[in-house]
């Protein structure tokens, strides 16, 4: 072979044979344009800022979202928990006020927070004939919430009733 031929074998593409049929010659042709096509396909990814940078902030929104899907249901649990500790706590905070207050105190405290109770049904039911429709929804809820803290309520009233006893104890 002499070496012109060798240079010519050696600049043809691979699987390129001389005695190539049309037909096989039109396959190659076919080939290498579906290779081309993805190839500028993948160039003109990479070059397409404007789609990256959409497909980056779509990427980011998602992962903040699932986020802040676990961080509200981690504080959840938490309000959970927390809240369970802190009606305990009151619970026991009462019982201890209850405990150590004497008997004349609690009932002196009791008729307080009936006296309370009964001025506080009169005053809702003055205001309830005065007030609108939508403000009364609303004073419903916060009555409601009041309702579910009367135990911590009681247990701060009585606590006032014996300091308010000690301090006029100590002035006679």
């Amino acid at each position: 072979m002499s070496h012109q031929s060798q240079s010519q074998s050696q600049h043809r593409p691979e699987g390129d044979d001389p005695a190539a049929t049309p037909e096989q010659l039109r396959e190659q042709v076919e080939h290498t344009r579906e290779e081309l096509g993805r190839t500028v396909e993948a160039l003109a990814a990479r070059t397409d800022v404007k789609a990256r940078a959409e497909e980056k902030a779509a990427e980011i929104k998602e992962r903040a979202a699932e986020q802040a899907a676990e961080i509200k249901e981690r504080a959840a649990e938490q309000a959970v928990h927390l809240t369970g500790k802190l009606r305990e706590t009151g619970a026991r905070a009462a019982g201890l006020v209850t405990e150590m207050t004497p008997d004349p105190v609690l009932g002196t405290a009791a008729r307080a927070a009936e006296q309370i109770r009964d001025g506080a049904a009169r005053a809702g039911r003055m205001a309830a004939a005065r007030t609108p429709a939508p403000l009364r929804d609303k004073a419903a809820s916060a009555a409601a919430v009041a309702r579910a803290s009367r135990t911590p309520l009681l247990a701060a009233a009585a606590l006032a009733a014996v300091l308010l006893i000690c301090r006029g104890r100590r002035r006679a």
